[in-house]
């Protein structure tokens, strides 16, 4: 598809209250989701800006502030810590994909997989995409599975996916 194909989809979804802009980078857009500052922190704590802001493309699989607050109780407070920066680039690399996959490109490779795909992650590890409905579930290497509640929000750099729950490698 021509890039110029992209400008007539859909305008980009609200997330967080705010709009986001497929002119602006990962970063930009996701520091003015109110729904992600806890992924914002992590990002920041972990080192990863630059990495987000870079040319890409990424595909972002981005965790809710609630999702984070569903982990157990000091989960959070504990990856943040200076000595857990590596746990916490792991955590977060897993969720980040190399290329711009949309739920079209999603759904085209869940339909070549026979109803499952697996993506290998920026971490290493692979997170396996189903189609739930007319939805797109992600899970996890242990097992968790969470949906896409907001799929193809454009940046600069890629696409970012929101998702309801934390995915551990």
């Amino acid at each position: 598809m021509a890039a110029h194909d992209h400008a007539m989809m859909a305008a980009n979804p609200m997330v967080g209250g705010a709009a986001m802009s497929a002119n602006k980078d990962i970063i930009d857009n996701a520091v003015n989701s109110k729904d992600h500052t806890t992924l914002v922190a992590a990002v920041k704590a972990a080192g990863l800006v630059e990495t987000l802001k870079g040319p890409g493309p990424f595909t972002v699989f981005a965790p809710t502030n609630a999702a984070f607050a569903a982990l157990p109780k000091g989960t959070v407070d504990g990856l943040l810590k200076p000595e857990k920066k590596a746990d916490l680039t792991k955590v977060l690399t897993y969720h980040v994909v190399a290329g711009n996959l949309d739920s079209t490109a999603l759904m085209a490779r869940i339909k070549q997989g026979g109803g499952k795909a697996s993506l290998t992650t920026v971490q290493g590890e692979a997170l396996t995409v189903r189609q739930a409905g007319k939805g797109i579930t992600v899970t996890d290497s242990k097992g968790n599975t969470a949906h896409v509640t907001i799929a193809d929000v454009r940046q600069s750099n890629g696409v970012i996916h929101v998702v309801d729950k934390v995915l551990m490698p």
